[in-house]
C-alpha cells in the first residue's frame, strides 16, 4: 500500500513571503498627500501623516495583544480618525487604509512568486492566502489586476475576518474555507514567532519558512517554532514540496 503522504493545499503569508515592499520615497511621499487629501486634512500631508502613525501605535499594541484587527470603519472611525467628519470617514475609509499601506512602500510580488503560484497550481495544489494586514480592498483589487485570482481558492485577511496570526484559528478557518483538512497543508511564511506557533497549533501539516529579504535579523529557532524547512530562494518551493510529501 502507497503510504506517501500527499498535502492537498498551500498558504501564503503575503508581506515579506509573496510580496516584498520596496521603500521607495516618491511612492511614499505621494501616498503620504493622497492620505491627507482623502481625509480632507486641514493641517500639511506630512504633518497629518505623523499623527496617524502616533495614533496606530495604541491599535497596534491592542491588534497584538488581542490577535485581533478592525476592518476598515472600525480603523478609521473608532481609532485613528475619531475627531474627523465620520460620514466622510466611512465612505473613503477602503481608500485611506490603501493609501497608509502605500506609505510604507510599494508592494510587488517576490522574485520567483508568480513560477511558484502557476507551477503549484500547475500540479493541482489548492492555493489561500493568510496575512494580516488593514484593508480590506486592497488584496482582492491587487490579485485581480495582476491576473493572480484565478490561482487562488482562498483568501483569509485579519482585516476582513477579525482575527490575526499567530491566533490559530485563522488557520482553522482557512482550512474550512479551502475545503482541506489541516494536516494536508503546507503554510509557507516568514516570520517564525507570528506564524509558525499558530499554524502548529491549528496542526497545519508542513511549515516553510522564507528567508525573506526584508528580513535583517537572524532568528533562532525553538521546537516551538521550528519549520519544516527553509528556503532562501523562492522557487526552492517547487522542488521542495515533493520532498516533504
Amino acid at each position: 500500500m502507497d503510504t506517501t503522504k500527499r498535502y492537498k493545499a498551500v498558504f501564503f503569508d503575503l508581506g515579506g513571503t509573496l510580496r516584498i515592499a520596496l521603500l521607495e520615497e516618491p511612492w511614499m511621499r505621494h501616498a503620504r498627500r493622497k492620505l491627507g487629501e482623502i481625509a480632507g486634512s486641514p493641517v500639511p500631508y506630512e504633518e497629518f501623516y505623523q499623527m496617524i502613525e502616533e495614533r496606530y501605535e495604541p491599535y497596534r499594541k491592542w491588534a497584538l495583544g488581542e490577535n485581533k484587527e478592525s476592518n476598515d470603519e472600525e480603523l478609521w472611525c473608532k481609532w485613528l480618525l475619531p475627531d474627523y467628519d465620520q460620514t466622510r470617514v466611512r465612505q473613503v475609509c477602503h481608500e485611506l487604509s490603501f493609501q497608509y499601506r502605500q506609505c510604507k512602500g510599494r508592494r510587488i510580488v517576490v522574485d520567483g512568486g508568480r513560477e511558484v503560484i502557476r507551477g503549484l497550481h500547475e500540479r493541482g495544489y489548492k492555493l489561500g492566502i493568510i496575512s494580516n494586514l488593514i484593508g480590506e480592498n486592497e488584496v482582492p483589487d491587487w490579485l485581480e489586476e495582476d491576473g493572480l485570482a484565478q490561482y487562488f481558492d482562498s483568501v483569509i485577511l485579519s482585516s476582513v475576518c477579525g482575527l490575526r496570526k499567530p491566533c490559530s484559528e485563522i488557520y482553522r478557518l482557512a482550512c474550512r474555507d479551502i475545503g482541506a483538512a489541516p494536516e494536508d497543508c503546507v503554510s509557507i511564511a516568514d516570520n517564525v514567532k507570528r506564524d509558525i506557533t499558530g499554524a502548529k497549533a491549528a496542526g497545519i501539516g508542513a511549515n516553510i519558512i522564507f528567508a525573506s529579504p526584508e528580513k535583517k535579523h537572524p532568528v533562532t529557532f525553538t521546537e516551538e517554532n521550528r519549520p519544516d524547512a527553509v528556503v532562501h530562494d523562492f522557487r526552492e518551493i517547487l522542488d521542495l514540496l515533493p520532498r516533504l510529501n
